[in-house]
């Protein structure tokens, strides 16, 4: 048996949804030097990146050890395609305190595992069957899987869902139960369901031809009690964790990886965030990583950087801010500057420090960028801010301060 579920991809049948953002005018930013852009004019697109529970609604659908697990997977890009080993251990970690509780008793057997999962980290094996080849790059897309074993033909289907607009595809597989938690599956159809045809259109996998290659397993390690939180393992291996209810964080990051209402997404965190605690937030320290803003296009490649639209920021706790972007080809620009508390989550930032970097050495450029940040939201791992002229920024702690 070779193939295991949820380990697909998707290659350029569908186009990936644009981010939603606006041309707007940059913050004030000087420039005096001899190494110059012109007309770099890039969008800058969001970074995927599949997601603490933030409020006392949201921890009752959680045990400790889960909102533990789902903590580690907030920041994860790509369902685990782009992860650091730090959060990959931490992920590791979690999903074995969980393997070791237990969960529900024989999964297979509980009507919790029925229903629509959607996947929010796979560990992705350095092999895969000729199925799996077929599907890639769907880190732009919500995929998930429904497991309906109560009927008369039970199923387990993967799901690649392109956009409420455009529809889906979804590859099916006859599913029979083999104990308390494995389920045995053989792929036999696929086809998309498209929003604007009124019939479904096949997609050409000759899985009778494939074999040993269209079957496979699946076992359940973890259920929840609530039946919100999976933890699968695959029969190459693979680990898989799925849930029904995203926390709201990973509701937020999907929108931005997805780039489908993503202000929308954003009004509707800050708002059900507003006064949680009732501490006003505070500019963390921390090495930040731009995933979104509303503005994603000016005038040339250093005024994106210089600005704060691309690339980290890095917040210390002397008050120093640096910022850190990757030009080109190991090209770097290092920007350095200060930040002040000015009013109530309001901080004005002066950099005005900056260099173009390629390895040990530095050329100096008489840079400066002036503007104001107001923090709208901010915890441990994301950070929302509004900048000058209403531009709204979403940034990922991806580390400590150096």
């Amino acid at each position: 048996m070779a193939v295991e579920t949820l380990s697909f991809g998707f290659r350029n049948s569908v186009p990936t949804p644009a981010p939603e953002s606006r041309r707007r005018q940059s913050p004030t930013t000087s420039f005096n030097s001899n190494y110059s852009v012109h007309n770099a004019r890039r969008k800058l697109r969001p970074i995927s990146s599949s997601s603490l529970v933030d409020t006392q609604r949201e921890e009752a659908a959680f045990t400790e050890p889960e909102s533990r697990l789902i903590e580690a997977l907030i920041g994860i890009q790509g369902r685990g395609r782009s992860a650091a080993p730090r959060q990959l251990k931490e992920v590791e970690q979690a999903v074995q305190v969980l393997e070791g509780l237990k969960g529900v008793n024989e999964p297979t057997e509980s009507s919790l595992i029925e229903g629509r999962w959607q996947l929010m980290f796979t560990t992705r094996p350095g092999t895969a069957s000729p199925i799996q080849r077929t599907f890639v790059g769907v880190d732009n897309f919500s995929v998930f899987q429904e497991i309906f074993l109560r009927t008369n033909d039970p199923r387990v289907s993967n799901i690649v869902k392109f956009s409420d607009a455009i529809g889906e595809l979804k590859v099916e597989a006859a599913a029979s139960v083999k104990d308390g938690k494995r389920i045995l599956f053989r792929f036999d159809r696929a086809a998309f369901s498209f929003k604007f045809l009124p019939f479904k259109v096949p997609y050409p996998v000759p899985f009778r031809l494939l074999g040993d290659e269209a079957k496979g397993w699946l076992d359940t390690t973890y259920l929840s009690e609530s039946g919100n939180l999976r933890i699968s393992r695959g029969n190459k291996g693979t680990t898989f964790v799925l849930q029904k209810k995203a926390e709201p964080r990973q509701k937020l990051l999907t929108a931005i990886s997805t780039g489908t209402k993503v202000k929308e997404a954003i009004d509707e965190f800050i708002s059900s965030n507003q006064n949680i605690n009732g501490r006003e937030p505070e500019l963390l320290p921390g090495e930040w990583e731009m995933l979104w803003s509303s503005q994603v296009e000016t005038d040339s490649l250093l005024e994106n950087a210089a600005n704060g639209l691309m690339g980290k920021q890095i917040v210390r706790e002397n008050g120093r801010m640096k910022f850190l972007v990757e030009l080109f080809l190991g090209i770097k620009l290092s920007m350095d500057g200060e930040y002040v508390k000015s009013g109530t989550n309001v901080y004005d930032v002066v950099m005005d420090d900056a260099a173009i970097i390629a390895g040990a050495f530095g050329l100096p450029v008489e840079m400066t960028t002036k503007m104001s940040i107001e923090l709208l939201y901010t915890d441990e791992k994301i950070r929302i801010t509004r900048g000058y002229n209403k531009i709204l920024f979403v940034h990922l702690r991806t580390g400590d301060s150096k």
